[in-house]
């Protein structure tokens, strides 16, 4: 132990000359392998404190901004206002955390999942310890029930099987033989000589010498991938995070363009200094975070309906930017859940005894109604509850039997049939062909001649090329009773036919991949399973395309990075993989400028889930280690709910883009208006109330309302947008444009109430008449900003939160305007008819002409 040994690949005589198998370790032995390496236990990665989560809340430029000037605007005086930003700023926060809830416990449920106890040999003497006493060198005991405690290499095994699904992904219990001696490179799930900790003894029993305990096991070495993964940002928090930056050099490049224009026209240095910070604050959309949030807080509860349980809330619009899925194959693009597919018998007597011994050569058992044991007992024994045999009624008493063996691969079992006895056996193809001679053929029973055998190995050879796992059926007439394990109730048997399983797709998951190929998505599976198996799923879900290749993990190791990177696009199954696998693939399709989501459900899949800008665990049948790594949980265990999700994320992400959208180009066009005011030296179009009040309540709420909107026709045919920047080039221009549209009828209002177009006017009117026009404009312009490319007039009435919104702003625009109180508090003037005419002229023009803008596709992409 003190060195890296490759104990899978020993011979059985190596391992045994390490111990004495009969003594175990000593007291003396057990001090000195204590100390040397400790407990049998995982190490606890650091945990965040509330308070440091609660910090990490503000670790974003457009927060950061926020409240820079929330103190910037206390210290002028301007006490509401910061009261205000600072209210938004912590709401957004305490959403955050209330979404995230507990820290991440991937760590504590892979602790969790070690066995409490464990029977070992010491002192020549068997006995019991805490799983997490067991030590190097101890001789473990293994049974039927039993969670390994740690990594062993086999010395003795009996009919040994063991569940590994949580490390390998493999669907069927693993036989386990001591003997076995596994190449170098074989990959986890093939070294049957080797039981590894967390996984489950479901048949039989063994012992094996202890090679790996704590951070030493396989499981360990996941629990080291998952502390020293750190959590990366998704793509809206780097999408915010940069919209946040150029903002921020916006407001900087206004503060020094505004004052060095006032030092020009030698105004006030100070009042400049207040005019350019007012102006800077103008071109911050404050409420921003917190729609994004709101948004995002209602997406998860839409999500929550459709089986979909978000962890984190900037996980929902990840979905909607994700490029590639990273699928594990059992549970989620198939049932999991072995089921027979195909039968092979000559004649109906045959297919009789066929359904006869499926349903008595079992273990398994009903439980409510429910058939429970192993994975293909249970199979057999559901198939052959649907089946009418008329032959041999319901069941017949189990008198004796002979278990399975991994050696023989069969399993017998004698039954009363009136005055006699009638032996059935299932087994591996060549094992019970072996044994039989005779055959069942019309009711008779005739010598097996090679014709027969060569038909059958024909069949046997169509279903696995079909990825079926086939079970060959005989059965034996007795004139006498044999005792337990009797192997010569398994010779001169009477073939009768073959049995053909597997664990189907989902009905689903084909309509789920088509969907996911028309919005541009690549849909990977990456499995423990066998290669053939893995293979044969792919194609029936309709994966495989002309092109795509397979790649095992073997495959795997022998490639590099760049190899890899190369390669990976082409490549649409990947079987017989590890954890480690899982990360360079998913690294790979990361070099390659994707946003990978990446599905699974067992200890092996945590690192990956945890990598993956997006990681879906499974509800139902996902380990407590696969869901503390994850991003989002399956209630239902589907992968159709994944391409569910990413369809309400793609929703959620073009409703926050809408928000954006429609938040700058009303704050470009309260931009535009102060800097031309600025540069023509005139008095202020706007009080700094007035931008307050529109930028934190008048914007807020159509904001929050196109946050909601229902999707465009055809978003699940859109290919996904790769760029992690929320300004493109399209959208910037199309803000632009919309704002200096609102900017310029908000100039006009000013100037024709000022009374420079030649009607009577002054600046207070001028002013009212700004703040009027600029804040309405803005609520018609909401409707615009619904779809970029297409007329929201025939879906005018479809969001009516929207209208509900407009309504709500409208009369709060209303009271400030026809209040007396109110209107003196905004320093506003009582308009005449003549101007409310052209108010009301001005407000509207948005509409036709963003419209017009689209007619001729001149509105962007």
């Amino acid at each position: 132990m003190n060195k890296p040994r490759l104990w899978h690949t020993e011979s059985l005589e190596e391992a045994l000359q390490i111990t004495d198998v009969t003594k175990g370790l000593s007291d003396e032995e057990i001090v000195q392998s204590k100390a040397l390496y400790g407990l049998n236990q995982l190490e606890e990665g650091k945990k965040k404190s509330f308070f440091q989560r609660f910090i990490d809340q503000f670790k974003d430029t457009m927060i950061i901004i926020l409240l820079v000037a929330a103190t910037i605007s206390f210290f002028l005086g301007e006490s509401v206002d910061s009261i205000i930003i600072l209210t938004i700023v912590v709401l957004n926060a305490v959403l955050g955390l209330v979404q995230e809830g507990k820290a991440e416990q991937a760590l504590e449920a892979l602790k969790a999942m070690s066995a409490p106890s464990a029977k070992v040999i010491r002192n020549s003497v068997e006995c019991t310890v805490l799983a997490k006493e067991v030590l190097p060198f101890d001789i473990l005991i293994l049974e039927a029930g039993d969670l390994v405690a740690a990594d062993i290499r086999l010395l003795k095994t009996a009919s040994l099987q063991i569940q590994e699904a949580s490390l390998t992904g493999e669907s069927v219990p693993v036989d386990k033989s001591a003997d076995w001696i596994s190449e170098e490179e074989s990959s986890l799930g093939d070294r049957r000589n080797m039981a590894y900790a967390s996984s489950m003894v479901t048949y039989g029993r063994g012992y094996g010498l202890v090679v790996g305990t704590g951070m030493n096991t396989e499981v360990g070495k996941i629990a080291h991938l998952l502390s020293s993964s750190e959590q990366e940002d998704t793509p809206l928090q780097i999408s915010l995070n940069k919209l946040g930056k150029t903002l921020g050099y916006a407001a900087l490049g206004a503060v020094i363009v505004i004052f060095i224009i006032g030092l020009l026209y030698q105004r006030d240095p100070l009042d400049m200094f207040l005019t350019a910070v007012s102006l800077a604050v103008a071109i911050i959309p404050e409420s921003l975070p917190a729609v994004a949030t709101i948004v995002l807080a209602m997406g998860v509860q839409r999500l929550a309906k459709r089986k979909a349980i978000i962890r984190k809330l900037s996980s929902v619009e990840t979905l909607g930017s994700a490029t590639v899925i990273c699928s594990d194959k059992t549970g989620t693009l198939t049932q999991n859940k072995m089921t027979v597919k195909e039968h092979y018998t000559l004649d109906e007597a045959s297919k009789n005894q066929l359904v006869s011994g499926s349903r008595l050569c079992t273990d398994a058992r009903k439980l409510n109604d429910v058939w429970v044991g192993d994975p293909t007992e249970t199979a057999l024994s559901e198939w052959a509850d649907l089946k009418d045999n008329q032959t041999l009624g319901q069941s017949l008493k189990r008198v004796a039997e002979v278990p399975f063996d991994s050696g023989r691969k069969l399993m017998t079992t004698i039954h009363e049939l009136g005055s006699k006895w009638i032996a059935y056996t299932k087994g591996g193809l060549d094992e019970v062909l072996n044994q039989s001679t005779h055959i069942l053929k019309e009711g008779k029973v005739v010598k097996i001649g090679d014709e027969d055998i060569k038909r059958i190995q024909i069949e046997n050879t169509r279903m696995s090329k079909k990825a079926l796992r086939v079970l060959a059926f005989a059965y034996r007439p007795l004139n006498e009773l044999v005792k337990d394990g009797d192997l010569s109730v398994e010779s001169q048997l009477i073939f009768v036919g073959l049995i053909g399983m597997m664990d189907p797709p989902r009905e689903e998951v084909k309509v789920a991949i088509a969907t996911c190929k028309k919005a541009g998505i690549h849909v990977v599976m990456i499995t423990g399973d066998h290669k053939l198996t893995a293979e044969a799923i792919g194609q029936e879900i309709g994966l495989m395309e002309e092109g795509l290749g397979v790649l095992t993990g073997v495959e795997l190791d022998r490639m590099s990075d760049d190899e890899l990177y190369d390669q990976v696009e082409g490549i649409g199954v990947y079987a017989r993989v590890s954890p480690t696998h899982k990360l360079r693939i998913i690294e790979a399709w990361r070099k390659h400028g994707d946003i990978v989501a990446m599905t699974g459900d067992g200890v092996n899949d945590a690192p990956a889930l945890k990598k993956a800008d997006i990681g879906a665990s499974m509800g139902i049948v996902g380990t407590e280690v696969a869901k503390g790594a994850s991003d989002m949980i399956l209630a239902d265990d589907n992968f159709a709910t994944v391409v569910h999700a990413v369809e309400e994320g793609r929703r959620i992400k073009a409703n926050i883009l809408k928000a954006i959208s429609y938040l700058l180009s009303c704050n470009v066009g309260e931009l535009f208006t102060l800097l031309i005011a600025t540069l023509l030296n005139w008095a202020a179009p706007l009080l700094p109330i007035h931008i307050l009040w529109i930028n934190l309540v008048t914007d807020s709420l159509p904001a929050l309302a196109l946050g909601i909107d229902p999707a465009e026709p055809k978003l699940m045919e859109q290919k996904p947008n790769r760029d992690l920047g929320l300004l493109n080039k399209s959208m910037l221009l199309r803000i632009l444009y919309q704002g200096i549209m609102i900017g310029g009828l908000t100039i006009f209002a000013f100037m024709y109430g000022s009374g420079w177009l030649g009607e009577a006017g002054d600046i207070k009117t001028g002013q009212t008449m700004a703040f009027t026009v600029l804040a309405f404009s803005q609520l018609v312009h909401s409707f615009n900003i619904r779809s970029a490319k297409h007329s929201v007039l025939p879906r005018l009435f479809e969001n009516r939160s929207l209208w509900l919104a407009v309504i709500i702003n409208g009369l709060m625009m209303a009271a400030v305007l026809f209040v007396p109180a109110l209107r003196d508090l905004f320093k506003l003037a009582e308009l005449d008819l003549h101007h409310w005419e052209i108010v009301a002229m001005l407000v509207f023009l948005p509409l036709p002409i963003v419209e017009l803008m689209k007619l001729f596709k001149l509105n962007g992409k």
